[in-house]
């Protein structure tokens, strides 16, 4: 509806630029388009569901919602699938000391990480598929392996002869020609600078959860994992591969290794990877007890929507240092966002269009645009929206923004807002409706003209309670959720 107003308004067509990413592949940026017609093919690496997720897992989560908020911004269609692995060394460990099956121990993680996405606002992905459920594709991936030569069996498991595959560390940029053929590793995580053979398939082992299949009866590699059930789903090749820089290597090392082996075909045309997150300019570690979870913060009554804030502000190939001052700044900067839509919205302005500040919504928009197609340069996005705010403000004070200006500034908003999606408040469990707080507002002004202002406080104490805040303005009342 906006935008359909801002064409009656003479909105000019706004220039764009090509969208581009820094491929790790190429260590380079590169302007992107899909392989084929209008679709971005995209997998994420999702979470390994043995404890709840912290907030350098959402950081690699938030980033490709970014993302595709932009493809789609940008006229792409998205088919885009994320895994859970629930089937991992770690896993089974932890499942086995809880005295726990492993569907059980996992469902318990698996439903809260998808409340805390939920929480955070993040788009799901077309498809999100479990470890579990793919053992099949798993299996049949690994012969298709063996067929071409590239497996051999130790002890009961099935081994990736990494020599065999040339170009072995292309994504790393590491230089492993002089590794040592049979050196194998068993275990899911290695050594960044260690290249072995790795595991595709584990023989079953006491009293491990294994599959009879007919490479014996055991379990997969986490590496396997990724490479079936992508492929599964999206086919031999893939536009973009997304997941934290720590996944470089092994894992996705080991993805190109599988899946190229099988399909003698590139497996992925864009790889990219967020960078590290640090609290307080530490590593997380638990000795430091600085690893925090969606609830800890909650619990200590940051916002869900400040959490958000922070974790994008940064742009994603950048080290985000994650501070409890910088969460408090994310919330200023959401309330400033907010009282300048309210004042759009709820303030009275002259009648007429200012063209000159209708060119200034569109200079920041256009601004606002090429951060994002630059490499999801988030930083400068919301650099190019603050700046208009303060023009725009300056604007109100001295009468000179327009009633016919309001339509274009809110349309700018609420690009932005589909992108960072900050501006509404959460409701809070027990919290009121748009529609109760407006009841409450009118009885509260009744009371007031009834000279009741003993009512008309205990109105307003009462929304401010639940986090509603009022503000009385020549215009009326105006009021907002903290």
């Amino acid at each position: 509806m906006i935008y359909s107003r801002l064409r009656l308004l003479g909105w000019k067509n706004l220039s764009v630029m090509a969208l581009r990413f820094y491929n790790s592949l190429t260590q380079t940026v590169e302007p992107f388009a899909p392989l084929s017609g209008n679709v971005v093919r995209m997998y994420t690496c999702g979470p390994t569901v043995y404890n709840f997720a912290h907030i350098g897992n959402f950081r690699s989560f938030i980033f490709p919602d970014i993302l595709r908020r932009w493809l789609r911004t940008r006229g792409y269609t998205l088919d885009h699938v994320m895994n859970i692995t629930d089937v991992e060394d770690k896993i089974i460990r932890d499942s086995a000391a809880a005295g726990k099956s492993l569907a059980e121990f996992t469902e318990v993680y698996t439903k809260a990480f998808l409340e805390d996405t939920a929480a955070l606002r993040l788009e799901r992905p077309e498809r999100i598929v479990k470890a579990t459920e793919h053992i099949p594709e798993m299996v049949a991936a690994i012969q298709a392996l063996e067929k071409e030569g590239y497996t051999y069996v130790s002890d009961g498991s099935v081994y990736y002869r990494i020599a065999k595959f040339p170009t072995y560390g292309k994504l790393s940029h590491n230089d492993f020609s002089g590794i040592r053929s049979g050196a194998r590793v068993d275990v899911d995580e290695y050594d960044k600078d260690d290249a072995r053979d790795f595991v595709l398939w584990k023989a079953k082992k006491d009293a491990e959860p294994a599959w009879e299949t007919p490479l014996g009866a055991g379990r997969p590699g986490w590496h396997i994992e990724c490479s079936a059930m992508a492929m599964r789903y999206l086919g031999a090749t893939l536009d973009i591969h997304t997941g934290g820089v720590d996944l470089a290597f092994p894992h996705h090392e080991n993805e190109i290794a599988q899946s190229e082996a099988i399909t003698g075909k590139q497996f992925v045309r864009f790889w990219l990877h967020s960078e590290h997150l640090s609290v307080e300019g530490q590593k997380m570690s638990k000795s430091l007890g600085n690893i925090y979870t969606l609830r800890d913060l909650t619990a200590k009554s940051y916002t869900l929507e400040a959490i958000r804030y922070l974790l994008a502000s940064v742009p994603y190939r950048k080290k985000l240092n994650f501070t409890f001052d910088g969460l408090k700044a994310a919330a200023t900067s959401i309330e400033r966002l907010r009282n300048f839509k309210l004042r759009l919205e709820s303030a009275h302005f002259p009648a007429g269009l200012n063209k000159s500040l209708v060119e200034r919504t569109e200079t920041a928009q256009k601004a606002f645009d090429e951060a994002l197609d630059d490499d999801l340069n988030t930083a400068e996005g919301l650099a190019s929206v603050f700046e208009f705010i303060r023009d725009i403000n300056t604007a109100m004070d001295a009468g000179e923004f327009k009633a016919g200006n309001v339509v274009p500034a809110l349309a700018f908003l609420d690009r932005f807002d589909s992108i960072f999606d900050v501006l509404m408040p959460a409701v809070k469990e027990g919290g009121l409706a748009d529609q109760e707080i407006d009841a409450l507002i009118a009885e509260r002004t009744a009371a007031k003209k009834a000279r009741d202002f003993a009512r008309a406080d205990k109105v307003r104490n009462d929304l401010a309670a639940l986090g509603v805040i009022l503000e009385d303005t020549k215009e009326g009342v105006r009021w907002k959720r903290q």
